[in-house]
């Protein structure tokens, strides 16, 4: 039962007060941070072809006007974390790993970011997918090796019917899992302030969850993201002043697998982080559709811009997507404690 479930108030607060200060620090930081962006002009370029590399005149009417905003928004998340992580939060057993997968795919993110404002790449883009694949592969890599050699792990925690070994399948389903994460909310980060809205209700979720299973370390991580993430979202908000960019979708993502598998309920995420999952299936759905079927299933993808696209103000599309990822994170949440408890 949820009632066996007990959370540590010291703990508790200790969460809020490292998400107090990320907030902060982040807020204190932005302002320098943004005259950086726009003084250097590290304007987005933005891709007016689909995922085939064909042409995309409904995206291109919809987010011309964006063209040249600021990105690499996602450093001021990932940098803040991992300063804060390293001075009050550095763990072995909870911080580590997830600290790795941050700043390693946030680096990665960076340097894609910078090949589109530079305009280098495919379709002067940045790099496409078939490139970016192999190097977040590579960093889950690491994970899922560290996970089964140095931690042992090779059980599936399935929810209500307990731990099932599968041994040497662990570690492509960890790749798989992270991989697809990192770029289901990639696909999400669309619209001003879409992803990181629903980012900071995942989190929050998984902090509450770390709590429950008495991780502290890895709650505070999770806190600390949280704080910065809001930091984040201030300025993100339509009108955006800055974009998340891949630095901060794809670390943000990644790590979020990590801490689901850290947290043993992997299987939850895909309640939590539903909304994300919807994303990435409406790509996968079209590009299905397009290449075997020669039409579209949806007006446009991903999910967020088929409803752009039918008429929905961008506002309108961003906060429903908020609504749905609370709910989303809400019932994940309870699923875990019940699952745990019972």
């Amino acid at each position: 039962m949820i009632s066996t479930i007990s959370i540590d108030i010291p703990a508790l607060e200790r969460v809020l007060m490292l998400t107090a200060i990320s907030f902060v620090l982040a807020m204190a930081v932005t302002p320098f941070f943004t005259d950086f962006l726009y003084r250097n002009r590290l304007g987005k370029r933005i891709r007016y072809t689909d995922f085939s590399g064909a042409a995309a005149p409904i995206f291109k009417s919809l987010h011309h006007k964006k063209e040249n905003t600021p990105t690499m928004g996602g450093l001021l998340i990932w940098v803040v974390v991992g300063a804060l992580t390293l001075v009050f939060n550095l763990d072995r057993a909870g911080t580590y790993l997830p600290l790795f997968a941050l700043v390693a795919t946030g680096v990665i993110g960076a340097a894609d970011d910078l090949l589109n404002i530079k305009g280098i790449g495919e379709n002067r883009g940045g790099l496409r997918f078939r490139h970016k694949l192999p190097l977040y592969a590579a960093v889950a890599a690491v994970g899922a090796w560290w996970f089964y050699s140095k931690l042992g792990w090779s059980t599936l925690n399935v929810p209500f019917f307990g731990n099932f070994e599968i041994g040497l399948l662990y570690i492509p389903l960890f790749i798989f899992i992270l991989v697809g994460v990192a770029f289901a909310v990639n696909s999400a980060d669309g619209l001003d302030g879409l992803s990181a809205g629903m980012l900071v209700t995942s989190y929050g979720a998984y902090t509450m969850i770390a709590l429950a299973q008495d991780k502290i370390p890895l709650a505070l991580f999770c806190g600390t993201i949280v704080g910065a993430l809001l930091a984040f979202l201030w300025f993100n908000i339509y009108p955006a002043r800055f974009f998340m960019g891949d630095t901060g979708s794809m670390s943000l993502g990644m790590t979020l697998a990590v801490i689901a598998f850290l947290t043993n309920s992997v299987l939850i995420l895909a309640v939590i982080g539903l909304p994300f999952l919807l994303e990435a299936l409406s790509v996968v759905i079209q590009i299905i559709s397009k290449k075997f079927f020669k039409r579209k299933v949806f007006l446009i993808a991903p999910l967020h811009h088929h409803f752009e696209a039918l008429g929905w103000p961008e506002a309108k599309v961003t906060m429903r997507f908020w609504v749905v990822s609370m709910v989303t994170a809400v019932i994940g949440l309870i699923l875990a404690l019940i699952a745990r408890g019972g």
